[in-house]
């Protein structure tokens, strides 16, 4: 690997320990806040973090496209509801794995919207991928663990906001959508937070300080590192994540992966790899790739 390679690959490496991280401070919170509330909390401290530079950028956040915006937001924040709940709710190993099944999602809903073709091999991706998350799902037991579900729901609207992001790059700058993602997302899950309010004590205000810092750091280092090489080619270091957490939720909590889910394991990650092989060829460089790739890393 190159030097640009390798320091990328430790900046999404730092991001997805990050993330593993943020999963760690909601299991540790989540027993006494409402994950309504969490997500408001974190989305309120996105909102403070961006409030510098889009005061300076004031002049580029006028649009003619509200209802995209407004659509992105829902769908984003709907889809951090659920990944947190997840977080909370199921494994760690499981709960992070079944977020990287978004990419198999995206091929589907551009399709539906935005009528992109679906190659072949991507096609054979989406089966291997989805072959592996029926061995996780395993339903032959007679019953299926609703956080799986749930997980699965966010991976899904997690996809549908990316496509969303695509569809707007069209007219918007990723400055407009960053902040109108923060703003909204602030003000979208204000409600739902205040509706289940639980006033945090000193120590779980702590905790949810880290998670905004925790955030903040995976999603810069994820931007960092998609600035400096093509995104196919550090698609493998993404699943760095599910490693860690199932380390971490054996050691912590001695939590245990069965089998049939580490099949399952291999064939999201085989099928994660047909599909960025594909995304290799076809949108390694450019420079409205590169901005949708930024503006990606939001959700």
């Amino acid at each position: 690997m190159n030097n640009s390679l390798v320091t990328a690959a430790l900046f999404v490496v730092l991001a997805e320990s990050m993330l593993v991280g943020s999963g760690l401070i909601i299991r540790q919170v989540s027993d006494q806040l409402p994950t309504l509330m969490i997500v408001f909390m974190r989305n309120l401290m996105g909102l403070l973090i961006m409030m510098p530079m889009m005061l300076r950028a004031v002049g580029q956040l006028a649009t003619a496209n509200i209802h995209l915006h407004l659509m992105r937001a829902i769908v984003g924040i709907s889809a951090m509801a659920c990944l947190y709940y997840s977080w909370s709710a199921l494994p760690l190993g499981q709960a992070a794995l079944l977020k990287q099944t978004a990419p198999f999602f995206v091929p589907m809903i551009a399709y539906w919207w935005l009528a992109e073709q679906v190659p072949r091999r991507v096609k054979v991706a989406l089966a291997v991928g989805f072959c592996g998350v029926a061995l996780i799902l395993n339903p032959q037991q007679g019953v299926i663990e609703f956080g799986m579900l749930v997980a699965l729901l966010g991976a899904a609207l997690s996809a549908l906001a990316k496509v969303t992001v695509r569809r707007m790059h069209l007219t918007e700058p990723p400055k407009r959508i960053v902040f109108y993602f923060a703003l909204f997302g602030a003000l979208f899950s204000a409600l739902p937070a205040a509706l289940n309010w639980v006033t945090p004590s000193a120590v779980e205000l702590l905790w949810l300080l880290g998670l905004g810092a925790t955030s903040t750091v995976a999603q810069l280092s994820m931007s960092r590192a998609y600035t400096m090489v093509p995104a196919a080619q550090l698609g493998p270091f993404t699943y760095s994540s599910v490693v860690l957490a199932a380390l971490i939720g054996w050691w912590l909590w001695d939590e245990s992966i069965a089998l049939m889910t580490v099949a399952g394991m291999v064939l999201v990650f085989a099928g994660g790899m047909l599909t960025l092989n594909r995304s290799n060829r076809k949108m390694a460089s450019g420079p409205k790739r590169k901005a949708e790739e930024e503006t990606e890393r939001v959700v």
